[in-house]
């Protein structure tokens, strides 16, 4: 087959790396691949079905590909956590798919698609393997190595132990080639849905380890870590992350919310007082730490005071970054089938309300920068700007805001010391120096 790939690549970026894999083989069959929709004769969606609004989202990507098809599109791959979780619905409704691929069956893509040429809608579910050859489609410098899949924490709102199983981490050498394998690398980005756990399915915590080897290797400049679980945040983790120089002092700790009641409803595992004995370990031991974390409001009974404990909690965090979600019901959770939902409205307001205070939090913290320098990745070129658009080590990609500079030439991939002018909303604005 000589078709040229296209892809819509929608959820996580644990996703992404799923997404490209499916275009590695793409790429090993040697097919063209394009980032022109139009120009695509097989369009790969890769779906997310983390909430309802990502299920939608992806069915609407789907339907609107297909109005592709009066021009060069021939066929339609549906593939990740959508059909992964939802088969037996989505199969049989959504016609407009030709192919439908899980989450690890990117070595079906091809004989499916043979199939499908051959006049055959394809359900290839849960036939495929993990660990296929990937085609990075983040800036060059920045990759993501995703170490584990699946999750074993059972939080009570959550499905993705359902759509992709128990936890299990990656063999540590497939990790060491694949990390390898990927060139030169400003910054490789460590996500699974749990981090911290990797190798505890295998009998022993392996993640300090794992740390060790991929500073090693000499294509690998600087290393960030995602989705760390703050119960598995040992004082051997903290000592690698204080000591390691390739590993970027910025922790990501989804805490999902801060009072006790609520975090036991919702299956996890600490207290408000753990976690910020956590938080203030973590500034004593790695001074200038950038803490990110992520918060749901409006679980199923929470209420007005609890939501004013969280954003107590917030003030005496003071996460550099921080992101707010509103509580999805999902049917098939142990909490879907609590009592005590509360209307959509007021967990919209619950989210603004706990934006507003950290968006205090993070503009003190940025305008402190005013006049300083700091050391600055250069990702891209902005052209509607005319300027530059890099990170700083508490600034990590597609999450959190970026800092935007002026340079007489910058090159992406590259350090550069940037003299920061001003801040804009949750950004940074400054020159680089001459």
């Amino acid at each position: 087959m000589n078709k040229v790939f296209g892809m819509i690549s929608l959820g996580c970026d644990k996703n992404r790396v799923d997404g490209e894999r499916l275009l590695g083989e793409v790429r090993r069959h040697g097919c063209p691949i394009t980032d022109d929709i139009e120009q695509a004769q097989v369009l790969i969606v890769n779906t997310c079905a983390f909430l309802g609004a990502a299920r939608k989202e992806a069915i609407e990507a789907v339907l609107e590909g297909n109005a592709y098809r009066g021009g060069k599109l021939e066929k339609i791959v549906v593939a990740g956590c959508l059909p992964e979780k939802f088969i037996d619905e989505l199969y049989p409704a959504l016609t407009e798919g030709d192919v439908f691929l899980g989450v690890s069956d990117c070595s079906e893509l091809f004989p499916a698609l043979e199939r499908a040429y051959a006049g055959e809608r394809v359900n290839a579910v849960r036939t495929g393997c993990e660990g296929a050859e990937r085609v990075v489609t983040t800036p060059p410098h920045l990759k993501y190595l995703k170490i584990a899949d699946g999750c074993s924490n059972h939080c009570t709102y959550c499905l993705i132990p359902s759509i992709r199983g128990k936890y299990r981490s990656y063999p540590m050498q497939q990790l060491i080639d694949e990390a390898k394998g990927l060139g030169d690398t400003h910054e490789l980005v460590l996500v699974a849905q749990d981090t911290t756990r990797y190798g505890v399915d295998t009998g022993e915590n392996l993640f300090v380890p794992l740390l060790k080897k991929l500073s090693e290797l000499d294509n690998i400049c600087h290393i960030r870590l995602l989705y760390c679980y703050p119960e598995v945040v040992t004082d051997g983790l903290i000592a690698e992350v204080r000591d390691n120089p390739k590993i970027v002092k910025y922790f990501d700790i989804p805490l999902q919310h801060s009072e006790d009641r609520v975090l036991k409803l919702m299956g996890r595992r600490g207290t408000r007082e753990s976690y910020l004995q956590l938080i203030q370990k973590l500034r004593r031991e790695i001074p200038g730490i950038a803490l990110r974390s992520t918060f749901i409001a409006g679980f199923p009974t929470e209420t007005e005071e609890e939501v004013e404990g969280l954003k107590d909690f917030l003030r005496r965090a003071r996460f550099e970054n921080c992101g707010f979600f509103a509580y999805s019901r999902e049917e098939g959770t142990p909490a879907y089938k609590l009592k005590g939902q509360i209307p959509a409205r007021t967990k919209q307001r619950r989210v603004r309300a706990l934006y507003g205070v950290q968006e205090a939090i993070a503009d003190e913290y940025l305008a402190s920068f005013a006049g300083k320098t700091v050391r600055v990745v250069c990702d891209e070129v902005d052209f509607e700007r005319g300027c530059f658009v890099g990170r700083t080590y508490f600034q990590a990609y597609g999450v959190d805001g970026v800092t935007y500079f002026t340079a007489p030439h910058a090159t992406t991939g590259e350090e550069y010391d940037v003299v920061i002018e001003r801040t804009e909303a949750e950004n940074l604005i400054g020159h680089a120096k001459e």
